[in-house]
């Protein structure tokens, strides 16, 4: 029987077509990705063309007398300028700012053909050491209202090139979607004195049916009311408002835990595209008690149509508790260790 689900913190409502479900591994990719290079010579994000992007404005090893880990640079083709301040107009029904803002693009490494699902942990933490510099430098500055960390892998996904990149983006103001999930949260701790998100995951660790793995400060998950076949979450299992307050130990942790779930979903559903981003709190939010920061992972399995343009909610042919089984059956550990074996 269909079943529709409403998203705890969101409040938004989700079909869980069981009448159309599909089972998990009917939504693996049967498709080639072709197999790329680890250098390619036009690529301006490949070592030896650091001159086709603008001057890079953070670097790991931060020497130059060493090869780069590491690179952000502002995006080439910003969709906001550093160069304008943050104006607002306001005439009668019209309101409008002027387009401040920053926009980085984190090249992840050197290497073209990598990819993030492949890589080691302690390279995956620089990474995510890197978001934090710039987070905590970019929260500062008072003309920033809310900063997002996102990743798109695949044409489906939205990348525009295939060097392993993600982008980070800083806006003078807050989104009507991040104001009205802040809303919903700061409404439940006055109505019930804690944090929706910490009773959320109190409750998921007590079910398990929908935990894929835990480890000493994360916890990932598939949604109770998931918009998207394998729509997972990681969650810290500290309350933290926002991300610029994960500890060193923290990131090495969640360095090994997002990696792990994005090489089960390469091995799993064979590399699908998908997108991730890191949600948190507002600087002007940091340190408050009703909100959690988390990873958002979506993997691009299905299309968006009229009625989920109509009306705003989503179908889900994938029950999420099948899904989590589905990917903590996904040894990672296993099939990279035969992987290895056959290429020797």
């Amino acid at each position: 029987m269909p079943e529709l689900r409403q998203n705890f913190a969101t409040k938004e409502w989700v079909i869980i077509a069981t009448e159309r479900a599909r089972r998990p591994e009917q939504m693996v990719q049967h498709r080639e990705r072709k197999p790329l290079a680890p250098f390619v010579a036009s690529c301006p994000f490949c070592p030896g063309n650091e001159g086709l992007t603008p001057p890079e404005v953070l670097r790991v090893p931060a020497s130059t007398a060493v090869p780069w880990h590491v690179r952000v640079v502002p995006n080439k083709f910003a969709a906001l300028s550093r160069e304008v301040e943050p104006t607002r107009t306001v005439h009668r029904s019209r309101r409008t700012v002027n387009g401040f803002g920053v926009h980085d693009v984190v090249i992840e490494t050197p290497d073209h053909a990598q990819v993030l699902a492949l890589m080691p942990d302690s390279y995956v933490a620089e990474i995510l050491r890197v978001y934090k510099t710039r987070y905590d430098e970019l929260s500062l500055d008072p003309r920033i209202a809310h900063i997002t960390i996102f990743k798109n892998h695949g044409a489906d996904a939205g990348t525009s090139l295939e060097h392993p990149h993600s982008q980070l983006i800083a806006t003078p103001v807050i989104s009507h979607q991040v104001r009205e999930r802040f809303q919903h949260a700061l409404r439940h701790h006055d109505d019930f004195g804690e944090c929706m998100f910490c009773q959320m995951l109190e409750e998921e660790m007590e079910e398990q049916a929908r935990v894929v793995m835990t480890s000493e400060h994360f916890v990932a998950l598939e949604l109770f009311a998931s918009p998207a076949p394998f729509c997972t979450h990681i969650y810290p299992r500290r309350h933290m408002a926002s991300f610029g307050d994960v500890s060193a130990a923290e990131i090495n942790d969640l360095a090994r835990m997002l990696r792990t779930m994005l090489a089960k979903l390469y091995h799993g559903l064979k590399d699908p595209d998908f997108n991730f981003t890191l949600r948190s709190a507002p600087a002007e939010n940091f340190g408050v008690k009703y909100f959690h920061w988390y990873v958002s992972i979506i993997p691009r399995l299905t299309r968006v149509a009229g009625f989920e343009l109509g009306s705003g909610m989503f179908i889900n042919t994938v029950v999420p508790e099948a899904a989590a089984e589905f990917l903590r059956k996904v040894d990672v550990e296993s099939t990279e260790s035969a992987a290895a074996a056959a290429t020797q």
